[in-house]
């Protein structure tokens, strides 16, 4: 398997800053794993609130998450401050791919990088659907082909 390119900050077009919590260490003295995923999930949910184009408890569309990866470059420990970068590397007809990078304090190279993909479906159903023109439409400006041209 190729080693992953670490992409720079300025790679990502949304941040936000999540402070770790003493909770986060494992007994190696690092951020456990398994946080740094909830910290994906934290930088695109809270993008997809803010932009109001998901309701928690209303949406009749909602994402599921159908794959994700996780590459790691330096450990990031309590008190540290991320900053978790977000873009989009793909749009298809009912799913997202968001890439993610998480920096520590104000480093230019990721601490780790991954994504993970959203496959939208009915809330009831839970069948695929077409990705609504509204999110479609607050994701534009995170593409990473819009940021590349």
């Amino acid at each position: 398997m190729p080693k992953p390119i670490a992409l720079p900050r300025h790679a990502y077009p949304h941040f936000l800053s999540i402070s770790t919590r003493w909770i986060d260490n494992d007994v190696y003295g690092h951020v456990n794993n398994v946080v740094y995923y909830s910290y994906f999930d934290t930088v695109v949910n809270e993008y997809l609130l803010r932009t109001g184009v998901l309701d928690l408890e209303q949406s009749s569309v909602i994402g599921l998450v159908v794959e994700s990866q996780c590459s790691y470059f330096a450990p990031i420990a309590f008190p540290d401050r991320v900053d978790a970068g977000m873009r989009v590397a793909s749009l298809g007809r009912s799913s997202v791919c968001y890439e993610i990078g998480l920096f520590r304090e104000e480093d230019t190279q990721p601490a780790a990088q991954g994504h993970f993909v959203h496959v939208y479906v009915n809330r009831i159903s839970r069948r695929p659907v077409m990705l609504p023109h509204t999110l479609r439409a607050a994701l534009g400006p995170l593409s990473a082909i819009a940021q590349a041209s």
